[in-house]
């Protein structure tokens, strides 16, 4: 399984100091089927708990993924700064989804190289 972040989410992982640990627990858990909701066109949404927190009041994360062996976290947002993304943004991110998923590993390469995507959860479990 292969887990990757945008450097704009990585960005706004950096503010809200999310460790990677916790977004590999969020990947375990949907690879499993524990997904919060299903976006549509390869978009899931999951929560993920503040530090000293409940994931009610946390984050929510948005994944591109065929929910077998690719995953990237593309967007993300506190709870208490939105409750849900527009329509726009949401089309938006199915289209990025949809570029995503497509790419070869050559594509996929390329962007780490360039630092535009980032692999995590490399050595979990």
């Amino acid at each position: 399984m292969s887990v990757f972040k945008t450097k704009l989410f990585q960005d706004w992982q950096k503010k809200e100091d999310i460790p990677d640990k916790s977004l590999c627990a969020a990947v375990d858990e949907m690879s499993r089927g524990l997904i919060d909701a299903t976006l549509g066109g390869g978009l899931v949404k999951k929560r993920i708990a503040r530090a000293g927190a409940g994931k009610s009041s946390g984050f929510r994360t948005l994944l591109a993924t065929n929910k077998n062996n690719k995953w990237f976290f593309v967007y993300g947002f506190a709870k208490n700064e939105r409750d849900n993304i527009e329509n726009q943004d949401l089309l938006a991110l199915k289209r990025l989804a949809a570029v995503l998923l497509g790419m070869n590993p050559n594509a996929i390469s390329k962007l780490l190289a360039d630092n535009e995507l980032k692999e995590i959860c490399k050595n979990e479990k």
